[in-house]
């Protein structure tokens, strides 16, 4: 093979690659973008709602398609209320994390059964990994800005759509105190295996 042909045969090629990319970064986003959480009780259906909550949902994905919350676990379990994880591995190690982001509550979407919402420290721009499922309608979750305390709320950012019965399950599993940290961490721990999405950025 000759050298130009060589060449012509690589630039082709990084054309190609160029205008791939290029594809990737003008396609749209998908407004209801889907995640599959397998767990060690079972699979979780997760539908997110980017209309709604882009920036949870970006920072979601993120999380997702890195794989950063492969080997997670469900580390506060509390019957009636929530199940939370994202962030802890199956020994309770901290897990690396993106800088948090601003808080999205208040934007039309409630704390209802079923949805699902970002986790955060008391400040409301400081989620990151962490997110929890609503075992019941937690009203008290939204903003309420005529409540001390409650003014800022938490973020819904999307639902579960296949698998209650499995976040149900989970929520029931015995409960222990690890430390100060870990309250309702589960017994036998609940791990997620895998996160996937059918289209990462």
């Amino acid at each position: 093979m000759t050298p130009l042909k060589t060449a012509l045969q690589f630039s082709a090629l990084f054309c190609l690659g160029l205008a791939l990319t290029a594809c990737s970064l003008l396609r749209p986003k998908e407004p209801h973008p889907q995640v599959l959480l397998q767990t060690s009780q079972g699979d979780i259906r997760l539908e997110l709602d980017r209309e709604h909550a882009p920036l949870s949902v970006d920072n979601f994905i993120g999380y997702v398609c890195e794989g950063r919350y492969d080997g997670t676990v469900f580390h506060r379990l509390v019957p009636g209320y929530v199940i939370q994880g994202g962030g802890y591995d199956i020994g309770l190690n901290d897990r690396p994390r993106h800088p948090p982001i601003k808080l999205e509550a208040g934007n039309g979407l409630s704390n209802l059964r079923g949805t699902l919402g970002m986790a955060r420290d008391t400040a409301p721009d400081t989620a990151d990994a962490e997110f929890y499922i609503n075992l019941a309608d937690n009203l008290k979750l939204n903003p309420h800005p005529e409540i001390p305390g409650r003014e800022h709320g938490y973020a819904v950012f999307g639902r579960v759509v296949e698998g209650m019965d499995v976040v149900d399950r989970i929520a029931a599993l015995p409960t222990h105190a690890v430390n100060d940290d870990f309250p309702t961490a589960p017994i036998e721990p609940v791990l997620i295996r895998k996160a996937s999405t059918r289209r990462c950025p």
